[in-house]
């Protein structure tokens, strides 16, 4: 009786843990640790989900005394696989849905380059290929990002680049912007606010181009936890109104976004994502396919780089 009583308590237990592991938005807990670091790997929950079904079935064969107990926990963990990979099929895993391009068409490039690991020559390659007329850089000096914007200008793509960085010792606290030309000029200045570790950049149209942000949130690591929480909601704040296109490395996915959406800017727009902006990815159905760690499967990984826009103004 005591063992039934014990192993009900471990089912109960175990059933509230994978709940909050499949939707911590349940209880608020998207943005807490550990909670926000496990939702992240939603493939590679469900990958190791189904290896501990599979040892808790040959458990449950092998084992006369625990059978019941070890196949009520397979089952769980089945049900908390098949949970995740719903979650990301509806996300997308595909990237393949994004509209014809047109002349409204804007390319949007987002590269953190991990301290300009790649090198300028890799940097402009990507860039050129894309024909991206906006490219965010995160993680990427002055010097470097003039050096693609200059590669750029000679392969017939106007850009001109922009720079934020909170010090010269450490290449991660510089965050670069690319912007064509073509979009009109931009003034950046220091601002009032920013990210809190690792800087953003917003670009301000002096004509009539769209207000475009490099953003770079800092990772949620257990000394920074509390920056990067107040890093999404500060870009969350900065994703309103028409025409904001904002791009970069905003270390979370569309889970962490719970709570930050804003009321939807217009009658054709059913819901948003961070403020007013929607994910391209979500909408591209490329919304669960993971940008880090790149040696990773896109399944398996975790998609925390995000291009987000509001609609353009009547």
């Amino acid at each position: 009786m005591i063992r039934r009583a014990l192993a009900a308590v471990v089912v109960l237990a175990v059933s509230g843990t994978l709940l909050a592991l499949v939707w911590p938005q349940v209880f608020g807990l998207e943005r807490t640790s550990p909670l926000a670091q496990a939702v992240s790997l939603r493939g590679a929950a469900a990958l190791v989900a189904v290896v501990a079904a599979v040892l808790g079935t040959l458990l449950a064969l092998l084992v006369r005394s625990g059978r019941r107990f070890f196949a009520v926990l397979s089952a769980l963990l089945l049900a908390f696989a098949g949970v995740q990979v719903a979650v990301l099929a509806g996300r997308g895993l595909a990237g393949s849905s994004f509209e014809t391009p047109s002349a409204a068409t804007l390319t949007v490039l987002s590269w953190n380059t991990l301290g300009d690991a790649p090198g300028a020559e890799r940097i402009a390659q990507l860039v050129i290929e894309a024909q991206a007329e906006v490219v965010a850089l995160p993680e990427t000096t002055r010097a470097t990002a003039e050096d693609v914007a200059a590669r750029a200008r000679a392969a017939g793509l106007p850009l001109v680049a922009y720079t934020v960085a909170y010090d010269e010792v450490s290449k991660a606290r510089s965050t670069s912007l690319l912007i064509s030309s073509a979009l009109g000029s931009y003034v950046v200045g220091a601002g009032a606010s920013n990210t809190s570790v690792l800087p953003s950049i917003v670009a301000v149209p002096t004509g009539g181009g769209p207000l475009i942000i490099s953003a770079h949130a800092v990772a949620p690591t257990p000394s920074n936890a509390a920056d990067w929480r107040s890093d999404l909601a500060w870009l969350a704040a900065q994703c309103q109104g028409p025409d904001v296109v904002m791009a970069g490395d905003f270390n979370a996915t569309v889970d962490h976004f719970t709570g930050l959406e804003g009321p939807a800017p217009d009658a054709a727009a059913t819901r948003t994502d961070l403020g007013q902006c929607r994910d391209a990815g979500r909408l591209g159905s490329g919304g669960a396919v993971g940008t880090w760690p790149t040696w990773l499967p896109p399944f398996l990984g975790t998609p925390i780089d995000h291009v987000l826009a509001t609609p353009p103004g009547g």
